[in-house]
């Protein structure tokens, strides 16, 4: 279960800021702040780590061997604002002219970002997740329903997310980010 890291010494819950989270001692646990919130995240299954690889394994003939910019796995810190700090489980930063990359640790707010739902992390996922995507203009979310074997792809308007369906079984993901993406959706699930 995700719940609030306030055994973690630091800041008071609510003042978390990167600085604060990358001068935490490496202690092998992963972390995620949420509008200045610490959040210990439980260590994901191998079932979702394998979806998370196949996953990545067929969005990058779409993006890397395109040249259009990469595809990423967690655990990279992602930094959408000074107080929010997330992992994605998958991320797609689409390359842009004259683009400077940041080092690796922290990287700007993905064009796409893929969350695998487990049951620890659903809600989260669902709620603080997606509102601090939402904040960051994250322009395309998938959640991604191992258990219902679905994905529901969200698409940013202004600031708002809205839905533009839950997609499973032979149906081919529609995304803005990726327009040519041919993939059933059976075939992110092992």
């Amino acid at each position: 279960m995700l719940t609030p890291a306030d055994h973690i010494p630091g800041p008071p819950q609510g003042e978390w800021t990167y600085d604060s989270y990358a001068a935490l001692p490496d202690d092998e646990m992963r972390y995620e702040i949420i509008d200045g919130v610490l959040y210990m995240v439980p260590a994901p299954n191998d079932f979702h780590q394998e979806i998370v690889a196949l996953i990545i394994s067929y969005l990058i003939p779409y993006i890397k061997h395109t040249g259009r910019g990469r595809v990423l796995g967690a655990p990279i810190d992602v930094v959408l604002e000074p107080g929010t700090v997330v992992q994605p489980d998958v991320l797609v930063l689409l390359e842009e002219r004259g683009m400077k990359r940041k080092p690796a640790q922290t990287t700007r707010p993905p064009n796409l970002a893929i969350e695998v739902a487990s049951p620890g992390t659903a809600q989260y996922d669902r709620h603080q997740k997606y509102a601090a995507y939402a904040r960051a203009g994250v322009k395309e979310y998938w959640i991604v329903d191992p258990i219902k074997r679905d994905i529901e792809v969200f698409l940013l308007e202004g600031n708002e997310y809205y839905s533009i369906g839950i997609f499973s079984g032979a149906q081919i993901i529609p995304s803005l980010i990726i327009p040519d993406l041919a993939i059933a959706v059976q075939h992110f699930f092992p």
